[in-house]
């Protein structure tokens, strides 16, 4: 099976309107997210990490969780993270119907909502980057839809977590989005290569910020 670490540039310039990385500038920064969550079971600890190397990261939050664990949502918003939306029930855009889509993102927006202080900046990306033109189009006149440079294949448990750490550090550049899960299927993986990652990095000065 191939596996995708780094999004092709064809992919980029084919889909110009997501944003796929932040343009690289003399500082040295990258920018952590983390998909499907909160759960208990990851996204604590995954905080933890983060507040070791003084990394801040996106969350990009499936609304039916965050309705069950109010008090995650909580606190990645107390320790400077940010909130984004990933639907409520996690759906796959090219399976689901436009105006049932739509409902379902902003069902999790609402949600969201009750969390974050600034709602200026509207974050969206797609369960599975999945998205017909169609969505985005009714989408993108409010959300930024963010993608990804980086993808750590986190939750493929053929996947052995020293291979997900070195394949993930030799796909990032200066400016990279990197997608990371807090979820159970990727737990393990996760769990090896998150700290390692972040050592990594920061060890050759690079600053983690949010989107």
């Amino acid at each position: 099976m191939i596996r995708l670490y780094k999004t092709p540039a064809f992919l980029k310039k084919l889909w110009p309107n997501y944003t796929w990385h932040r343009e690289a500038t003399q500082e040295k920064l990258l920018y952590l997210t983390f998909d499907d969550g909160p759960v208990p079971e990851a996204t604590p600890w995954v905080l933890e990490q983060l507040q070791k190397y003084g990394a801040k990261a996106t969350f990009f939050c499936v609304g039916d969780n965050v309705r069950k664990y109010p008090e995650i949502a909580t606190n990645i918003q107390q320790q400077g993270h940010v909130l984004a939306n990933h639907t409520f029930n996690h759906l796959n855009g090219w399976r689901a119907e436009l105006q049932p889509y739509l409902d379902n993102v902003e069902r999790c927006q609402q949600e969201l909502e009750k969390y974050t202080l600034d709602n200026s900046k509207l974050l969206y990306r797609p369960p599975y980057g999945r998205i017909t033109q169609n969505q985005a189009r009714q989408l993108q006149g409010k959300y930024e839809i963010i993608m990804w440079d980086v993808l750590t294949n986190d939750y493929d448990n053929s996947l052995s977590p020293e291979k997900c750490l070195r394949k993930s550090i030799q796909s990032t550049q200066n400016g990279s989005i990197i997608v990371f899960h807090d979820s159970l299927k990727a737990k393990r993986n996760m769990m090896y290569a998150l700290p390692h990652y972040l050592e990594h990095f920061t060890g050759l000065g690079y600053t983690f910020e949010t989107l």
